[in-house]
């Protein structure tokens, strides 16, 4: 009868473990969904960034086109068309800035969803041994209850005696 209890304390002790390991699991899958969408946010907003930068490098570019051919008229469309070259440069170094940012953001959220997959298959695994203490704490209590009913039977005949 105690090593029944001390049976059923221990898989108690053991289910509640497995709870609050579940419950660990799920808070860490939370937060990095968090996280995930977080990257996902910034992944459009250096994608925004970077439409705007090329659109203003297209501009950038006509304007230089134009101070070219305008360069043979005038003495200062010369000075002009090095302040678009050196915004060009500047532009360019901001594109390819944000380029490497996009790349790292990438590939920073490949490895979130990695190990939010590796989180979930840990949450999986998790339940399932739950499941398995659940039911094998069942068919001990049902041992128990037929241990429980023999004993008063043998209580009853032997009472009888």
């Amino acid at each position: 009868m105690d090593r029944i209890k001390e049976k059923l304390n221990s898989l108690r002790i053991e289910a509640d473990a497995a709870i609050e390991r579940a419950e660990a699991a799920e808070v860490n899958n939370k937060r990095l969904d968090q996280e995930n969408l977080q990257k996902d946010q910034e992944i459009a907003s250096l994608q925004h960034k970077l439409g705007l930068l090329e659109g203003d490098l297209e501009k950038a570019e006509s304007k230089l086109h134009d101070a070219k051919t305008s360069k043979d008229e005038e003495e200062s469309s010369r000075s002009a068309a090095d302040g678009l070259q050196r915004k060009i440069s500047l532009l360019e170094s901001e594109l390819d800035t944000a380029e490497k940012n996009l790349r790292e953001t990438t590939e920073k959220l490949r490895q979130v969803d990695v190990k939010a997959e590796h989180f979930e298959r840990q949450v999986q695994r998790v339940e399932q041994e739950r499941d398995q203490w659940e039911q094998k704490y069942e068919e001990a209590q049902e041992r128990y209850q037929a241990s429980k009913r023999e004993l008063d039977e043998v209580v009853q005949q032997m009472e009888s005696l």
